[in-house]
């Protein structure tokens, strides 16, 4: 080795930093230091908290794309991609780098996550097992016309139990559920969640929002375990035990709860406010003033579902069927019987629309059902809408589906909503859900619970 010639190039490079240090440090970092991803805060966190993406190490303004991908419990992988161009010292940063192509552009610090899309058509990302993360890979690629290649690579797990939340399986007379309680000493304002025509038992939001400070009952109503198959038989009998096991548990700060539902549990929820003691604030995603396609029972009465006309299903361009005037109108006479009565509930009202939901007419539905209250001398509801928004709203991060399998239909429907705005109407609306239920249900505070 030349040493001579090694202690020249040393003393180059201290001159050249003493002169120009931008200069030096920017080659520095092309040149010695490894391209490397960073999630900050932590690579960990729940699957409702935004993280920072950062990319250093890269050459200054240097092309390259980031690429996101999630393969979910039954091996369905969910995907985005975009361009970007690094800085003048080889950095990017999603909360200020905007993205110049891909699933999405301009800046978005949660572009990658909320644009997310299925590889395979109709599918809906849904979180079967709380008790482990979902893995989002994020990625690095060199720019070019073929695949390019890896530069870097880092895992964020996006986790939907925090530290020290009870997950704790009821099977309470005929309840079927979940209890989900928050680290502390309590009591917590509770809150019962239901979905929608899926059946079974989702505990994703329950979960998550228990790592908020709730104390929260995920209820299954039908296809779980020794539940009925289907809906055919609802009693409303069934939803008041399980109002009363929440009400009555000694973690549970009363007087009342609250209920939070969509799509078919919504119209389940109204019943519920409308006919059953204990519940002091309601939110409805999507749901309808009408009771739908069942009929539902309680103490020797029955509330008829709405009718509805399978020949209002049309195709779109892509083939797939849109069921959104299906349903017949609530408000006409011949329908009036399904229509709940809303002005006996001694709740609050939450009515959340999605301006564009395909699956059915929940705006119209909202606005009768505030009409209602106010004919009735109340102003016990909020009515928030989400234009560009679809059916289904989920908290924050998931991402938008455009359509999937409707498991009554037998077959793939749309439901509505363009990526950035269901985004973004998903990150507003959950902050609103829990400020709803703080506000009503006699909460001094919620505890921010730590992943």
């Amino acid at each position: 080795m030349n040493f001579g010639v090694v202690k020249g190039t040393v003393r180059l490079c201290i001159l050249k930093t003493m002169l120009f240090p931008r200069y030096c440090l920017s080659t520095a970092a092309a040149c010695h230091s490894p391209v490397r991803v960073r999630l900050l805060p932590s690579p960990k966190c729940l699957f409702d908290e935004p993280v920072q993406v950062k990319v250093e190490g890269l050459s200054p303004n240097q092309e390259v794309v980031l690429r996101a991908k999630l393969t979910d419990e039954k091996g369905e992988l969910f995907q985005s991609s975009a361009a970007y161009r690094a800085d003048g010292i080889g950095e990017i940063d999603l909360s200020r780098s905007p993205a110049l192509g891909g699933s999405f552009s301009g800046t978005d610090p949660m572009g990658l996550f909320w644009a997310l899309s299925a590889k395979n058509a109709h599918k809906k990302l849904v979180k079967r097992d709380v008790r482990t993360p979902f893995l989002v890979d994020i990625e690095v690629y060199s720019d070019g016309d073929t695949e390019g290649q890896l530069l870097a690579k880092e895992t964020n797990e996006r986790g939907f139990l925090a530290e020290g939340v009870q997950r704790l399986p009821v099977r309470e007379g005929r309840v079927r559920a979940t209890l989900f309680l928050p680290p502390g000493r309590g009591p917590f304002p509770g809150v019962l969640d239901m979905y929608g025509t899926g059946g079974g038992l989702p505990e994703y939001r329950a979960s998550l929002l228990a790592s908020r400070g709730f104390a929260v009952l995920a209820l299954a109503y039908y296809s779980y375990l020794d539940l009925p198959k289907d809906m055919r038989d609802l009693e409303l009998e069934y939803f008041e035990e399980a109002v009363s096991f929440l009400r009555t548990h000694p973690q549970v700060k009363g007087p009342g709860i609250g209920v939070l539902a969509i799509s078919k549990s919504g119209d389940l929820a109204l019943s519920m406010a409308s006919f059953l003691p204990g519940i002091s604030a309601t939110v409805s995603i999507n749901g309808c003033n009408a009771n739908t396609l069942f009929p539902l029972h309680y103490k020797g009465t029955v509330v008829p579902p709405l009718s509805f006309k399978t020949s209002r299903l049309f195709l779109t361009k892509s083939g797939i069927a849109n069921i959104r005037d299906t349903l017949n109108n609530p408000t006409e006479e011949e329908n009036r019987q399904s229509l709940i009565p809303i002005e006996q509930a001694q709740c609050r009202f939450l009515f959340v629309v999605a301006e564009d939901d395909q699956n059915w007419k929940s705006p119209f539905y909202a606005e009768e059902a505030a009409k209602r209250l106010r004919e009735h001398g109340k102003e016990n509801c909020e009515v928030v809408v989400y234009p560009g928004a679809g059916h289904y709203l989920e908290p924050p991060y998931f991402p938008h589906c455009p359509s999937s399998l409707h498991l009554l239909v037998g077959f793939p429907v749309v439901w509505g909503g363009e990526p950035r705005s269901h985004g973004e109407a998903q990150v507003d609306l959950w902050g609103r859900i829990q400020a709803f239920f703080i506000k009503h249900l006699d909460g001094e505070s919620t505890s921010k619970a730590k992943f």
